[in-house]
Parts: structure tokens; sequence; C-alpha cells
């Protein structure tokens, strides 16, 4: 099996036919060697590119008919040992030497550490190849060509001191990692003066989030590579090449490894992967394997619900037939900067889940944005006319109002205040649910997105899901709706609940939707 990119961003052939990429080849497997023993190669060996990485030059290296770049930024994603740095190594120093006169190429990274591996790589490289040793003078943290005045430096989010750059060329080694915007912005922001400048971010998956808990720039680009690779969003300037595993994996698979890695049992060994899965699944990190391993994203380390549990829960044959028992309504509500949920659970021994409204602020609304109310009330009313609804199960903080027309309405409320009394337990049954899959849902991925979003708190008064944080911009109101429903559509097909509704026995109605 041959590992193939799981999203690529088009290039058309003529345009890589007319770009560097085989000359970047070329240069790679002529001056730079192999700087320290490995699986494939023994140090001082020359570099041999695979055909997948040959193919990523091109890609990254093409040219547009005008005979300008037809890329400024690249995202390429690969799983952990797949030679990435040797890769962007071989990057640099060509953007040293035939970038022209006054080039100036810089490593990227989070700190000074992972800054210099990428720049201590190509120093080796400089070091091990008579003929780059004749062109490149080398300092302690710089590379010089002296006859062009080219440099080569390693910068990291550390260092401050960023500004009046003018680059020709940065990589960025595991962009993942970046702590905020600032470096990357930078460093773009700075290409102007430059004819064709270009920008290479080499990473493996990781979190979603960086330090200010917003979506790390790596996500957003990785976010962005899927529409352009979808053709949802045109933008040439952009290429994106992703490998790894697709969601719906089993991760213990050696098929599923090898599908994930380019280099799998050519630059990587199977049987360290066999070791390095038993090791996770005796250590409890699983997340770890997958985001490194396979190159898949996680919310966090963290994650309230095992990965792909949810997914195991998908019924492709769901339909939305009401049982004799009824229907619960799971409410989670907002005023403005939260999302307001709606789900109905059916009573039955194995429920049926279905996300049924969903108010979240759009993205390019400011704080002037609120949840239309009356259309919320509209679908609960609506619902209550054509379901047997047992209940609305809401948390009644900022719609009490609401609730008590409901009421009046003659329509069943159930108050569920979000307090750990109530949210712990009933956290701990939908988790036990998800898990042995006694529970069935349509696929929704707003609901999925909203599980994802989870993360647990734990203290004195029990466990419970929260956000990563109050401002994170991530919601989790699908979830606790779906939670708060769950777990009164249990009550309701237990011993205690009452046996009939509406004054009509449960075994006596005959009501679908």
């Amino acid at each position: 099996m041959t590992a193939v990119p799981l999203y690529l961003t088009h290039v058309p052939d003529e345009d890589m036919d007319r770009g560097d990429g085989d000359l970047v080849s070329e240069f790679i497997e002529t001056y730079c060697r192999v700087t320290e023993d490995s699986f494939a190669a023994s140090a001082g060996d020359r570099i041999k590119l695979r055909d997948w990485q040959k193919d990523i030059v091109r890609g990254v290296y093409a040219r547009r008919p005008d005979g300008r770049r037809k890329h400024r930024r690249c995202l390429i994603g690969l799983p952990r040992k797949n030679a990435k740095s040797t890769l962007v190594s071989g990057f640099a120093l060509h953007g040293l030497l035939m970038g022209g006169p006054g080039s100036q190429v810089y490593s990227l990274a989070c700190d000074k550490d992972q800054a210099k591996i990428v720049f201590t790589t190509a120093k080796r490289m400089t070091a091990m190849d008579e003929q780059l040793t004749k062109h490149i003078q080398p300092y302690r943290d710089m590379l010089e060509v002296p006859a062009t005045g080219s440099v080569y430096k390693a910068l990291s989010s550390e260092a401050f001191s960023k500004e009046g750059l003018n680059p020709s060329m940065a990589v960025y080694d595991e962009l993942h990692a970046a702590p905020n915007d600032e470096l990357y912005q930078v460093i773009t922001s700075a290409f102007g003066a430059r004819r064709d400048p270009l920008l290479v971010a080499i990473t493996t998956a990781g979190v979603k989030s960086d330090s200010t808990g917003q979506d790390s720039i790596c996500y957003r680009l990785y976010q962005y590579g899927l529409k352009c690779a979808s053709g949802e969003v045109d933008d040439p300037s952009f290429f994106f090449c992703w490998y790894g595993a697709p969601e719906d994996c089993n991760p213990a698979l050696p098929e599923t490894w090898e599908k994930s890695n380019p280099g799998f049992n050519d630059l990587l060994d199977p049987e360290d992967f066999a070791s390095l899965y038993a090791q996770a699944e005796a250590n409890g990190t699983i997340a770890d394997f997958r985001t490194k391993r396979l190159n898949q994203w996680v919310s966090s380390s963290q994650a309230w619900l095992p990965h792909g549990a949810w997914n195991a829960c998908y019924d492709p044959a769901f339909d939305f037939l009401i049982p004799p028992r009824g229907v619960v309504l799971g409410f989670d509500g907002s005023r403005n900067q939260d999302s307001t949920a709606l789900v109905a659970v059916t009573v039955e021994e194995r429920p049926r889940l279905k996300l049924l409204g969903l108010w979240e602020k759009p993205a390019d609304r400011s704080t002037d944005w609120h949840v239309p109310r009356a259309e919320v009330m509209d679908m609960i009313r609506d619902c209550c006319r054509r379901w047997p609804v047992r209940e609305v199960a809401m948390d009644e903080y900022l719609w009490v109002g609401e609730g008590e027309t409901l009421l009046e309405e003659g329509i069943p409320v159930e108050s569920f205040p979000q307090t750990a009394s109530r949210m712990s337990p009933a956290t701990q049954r939908f988790y036990e649910a998800v898990t042995m899959r006694r529970i069935r849902h349509d696929g929704d991925p707003r609901l999925a997105r909203h599980l994802d979003n989870c993360r647990l708190k734990i203290d004195s008064r029990g466990v419970r899901v929260t956000k990563e944080h109050s401002t994170s911009q991530r919601k989790v109101d699908a979830a606790v709706a779906a939670i708060i429903g769950l777990d009164r559509a249990g009550w309701w097909n237990s011993e205690d609940a009452p046996g009939t509704f509406q004054g009509v026995p449960i075994d006596q109605i005959k009501f679908v939707y």
C-alpha cells in the first residue's frame, strides 16, 4: 500500500513542468547528505528523495505562465519521522545559494531549540559537502554566502526583534506548536518587497488551540487548506499537502499506519510503530499517537470522549420514529455570545438523538448579535404539537421568562440547572451510553463539533463537561443539551416514570413522526 496525500490542492501539470521543482530536487540529491544514522540511511550518504517527496517539491516550486512563482505560502503535513526537517533543510540551502543576491532565508519555530533543528541540519549538510563548504561561510547562528551577501538564520517565537526583516524565503518547522500568530504574521507581512517570496510550513498535527485559547495559526491554515483543496476557496497562491489518517480509521491497524505515513517501511520501521502503539494504549496516550504518528488533529490532550466513540454510534439508517414512550427535548440557552441548542432524545432502551436547532453567532458578527428567542420558542412549540414531548428539560438561567411562558401554555418544563449535583451523573451516563454504543444519532456534524469541544472539569464535586475556558469560541451548548436530554429520557424510560402520558396508558399510544 502506497500512502497518498489525504488532502492536496490542485496544481496543473504545466505549472509544475515550468517550475523549479526538478532543479530543487536535483540540488538536494547532489549536495545534501544524511546527517544522522537512521532506519533508511547512514550518516554521510547522499540524500535520495523518494517519489512522493519529489511530488511535494514540484508542487511547492511550481510557476505560473508569466514565470512568477505560483505559491507564496505552503502548508505540508507529515507524521513524525517522515524526514520533514531533512527536506526543508534542503529547501533552505537552495534558497540561500540559488535565491539571488541578498537573499534572506529564515528557519522559524516555536522556540529557539526547535528553530535550530532545521538550521543545524543545514549547517551540518554544509560541512559534509565540499562544494557547499566552498561557497557558504558558517557562523554560530548564521550561514552566509559572501559572494552574494545572502544569509540564513534561525528565528523563534521567543525572540521579539523581528521587525525590519526582508525575507526571501522562510521555512517554519512544526507550525502546530506556535504559541501565537506573531512570528508567522511578521514574516508574511515582510514579504512585500520581494518578487517571489516563499514560506514553507511543515508540521505534524497537534491540538487545535494555541496559548491564547483560540484556534492556532496552524489549525486555521489547515482549515483554509481544506477549503482550497475542495474548491470552496480559490487561492492559487496557497499550496496544501497533508498526509494522515482519515478520522474514521482504526489507529490500531498496521494498514492505517502505512496509509498515513509515506515513509512507512522505508524511512520508518514498522516494528517501531507496533511498539509505540502498544505503549500508547497501555499509557492512555492514544491521542498523542494519533497526532504524532497518524497526523490527526485533536481538540485537546484531555478530550472528553474517546476518539471514534461518537462516530461508532452513527446509524446510517437513522430515522426519527417516535416510540410510544415519547421524546424529551434537551435545551441549553444563551443570550448572545454563546450558542443555543435544542436536542431531541427518544425515550427507549437505545435512544436516538437528533439536533433540532442550533443558533450560533455568525463568524462575521460582533457583539450586536442576539439569539432569536422567538424562533427558538416557536420550534419548541412546534415539536410539542407534533410529538408526545414528555418534557422540555432546560437550564432556565437566562431563560426564566420563556420557561414560565411554556408552562403557562401547558408545555411540560423540567428545570435542569447545570449544577455539579445534576451535571456530574448526567455526564457519566452520557459517556457510558456513547462508549457502550447504547445510543444512535444521524451524524450531524454540528453536534459532533460541540461534543469534540468538550473538556472535563474535575473537582471535589465530581466530573462534568465544560469549555476549554470562559472566553473560548469553541462552543459546547449542543453537547450540554444532548447530555441533559439523554439524562431525562433515561428517567422517563425507568420504572420511576409514570405509566401514562396525558392520561393515556403508554401501551395504547400510537404516535410516530
